[in-house]
């Protein structure tokens, strides 16, 4: 993926290019949230190894979930030495952890407790914004460097805190825009093109095993966490009983893992029936919920807010969007994807509306085109190299202020 402008140092490196003495630097890719975020920072930290061997570069792990993540996405990379620890333990973050049925330690309260190892690294690479905390800490020689984790147009994604990061990198020119007419950009302290996770489908496709014994077309259905703005919580089970009932379509449900973060035993028990229609397939927060395993293998995208469209347009497909929150969304930027397909107000003919958007995806086939050029500065089918371009950005705007 080549990004059509970027702002900072000129590539390759300044001080390579001045022939100034190599510089070492000290990094850390700290994951503290949910294992969704990984594959936006991973493939970085993964081509930054390889392409400046002598910095000390680490990937650092808060859960058991996190660590096995990333051990499994490190292996895609046997050229890049990238060492995987973990953050020092702490009984009472343990046992807030356990009291709040949270699926991952408290996140500021790790950043906190780990001081120290933030003390003595040039940067900090991270996909969430709850890194920032370490501003408070004072640690006047670290760099927090944000990489975003999705590229959705709701507001929560321009919020002004991000202006704060040292250095950003944008997955495209529409955020950059919106960014920019916010205020949210510095010159110099950002690179437009890099939205790393697409890196991992290729090394992954190869991998991936066929999801159903039948060829059936298949929807993926994949509502958002937030209850306010997501499907599930009105129409959840009726997506699910209509796909049960029908023979027609394979369904996977792979909600934002976010859904079932905490644990629900009497939802998951709602959800046990379902498991032994043999066209179903229900995943609460896998692997393969967070590594695009299904926005490949699905023909049919079904959902409400979830960013995953953006990456289900890597290869333009029917859409259809549940309003079930009574949005105004007609010319609203945080509904942009909303004009990718269909939206409906409810189930209740779900099936004629799946047809319909499968008849009539020519007329939104281009806008799906130009969505993803615009969110992604790249062409459909054309991804994959995009973190080599982050990495190499941020590579030179650590050396210019080496």
């Amino acid at each position: 993926m080549a990004a059509r402008y970027h702002t900072g140092p000129p590539l390759p490196a300044l001080r390579q290019s001045r022939r100034l003495p190599a510089i070492s630097m000290k990094i850390v890719f700290p994951y503290i949230a949910q294992t969704h975020q990984i594959p936006h920072s991973l493939p970085i930290a993964a081509e930054l190894a390889m392409q400046r061997p002598d910095w000390d570069i680490r990937l650092v792990c808060s859960s058991d979930a996190q660590e096995r993540v990333v051990r499994r996405l490190v292996a895609l990379y046997p050229q890049a030495t990238l060492p995987v620890q973990r953050f020092r333990p702490n009984a009472f973050i343990s046992w807030l952890q356990k009291r709040l049925g949270a699926g991952i330690p408290e996140k500021s309260l790790t950043l906190i407790r780990n001081r120290r190892l933030f003390a003595e690294v040039d940067a900090v690479v991270v996909p969430e914004r709850t890194s920032l905390i370490l501003r408070k800490l004072f640690l006047p020689k670290l760099n927090i460097i944000w990489t975003d984790h999705g590229s959705g147009d709701r507001a929560v994604t321009y919020s002004a805190d991000i202006a704060t990061f040292d250095y950003l990198l944008v997955s495209g020119s529409k955020k950059a825009a919106r960014m920019g007419a916010l205020g949210m950009l510095n010159p110099g302290r950002y690179f437009v093109g890099c939205y790393p996770k697409f890196d991992l489908v290729s090394r992954l496709d190869a991998r991936r095993e066929k999801l159903f014994a039948n060829d059936r077309p298949t929807v993926l259905y994949n509502p958002h966490f937030e209850p306010g703005l997501s499907s599930w919580p009105r129409d959840g089970f009726a997506v699910l009983d209509f796909f049960a009932q029908q023979s027609d379509w394979n369904l996977i449900f792979a909600p934002h893992i976010r859904l079932f973060d905490r644990h629900q035993p009497e939802v998951l028990a709602k959800l046990e029936k379902y498991g032994a229609i043999k066209h179903l397939r229900i995943d609460t927060g896998s692997d393969a919920s967070i590594d695009m395993t299904y926005t490949q293998a699905a023909d049919v995208y079904l959902g409400d807010v979830s960013s995953q469209v953006a990456e289900f347009m890597v290869r333009p497909r029917p859409c259809l969007f549940i309003n079930s929150h009574g949005a105004a969304w007609q010319g609203n930027p945080d509904y942009l994807f909303w004009e990718l397909g269909p939206v409906i107000d409810g189930v209740d003919a779900l099936g004629s509306a799946l047809a319909g958007a499968v008849a009539n995806h020519g007329q939104w086939s281009e806008r799906q085109r130009d969505y993803f050029r615009d969110t992604f500065d790249a062409e459909p089918d054309a991804i994959g190299r995009s973190a080599a371009a982050g990495a190499a950005a941020i590579a030179a705007f650590l050396e210019s202020r080496a």
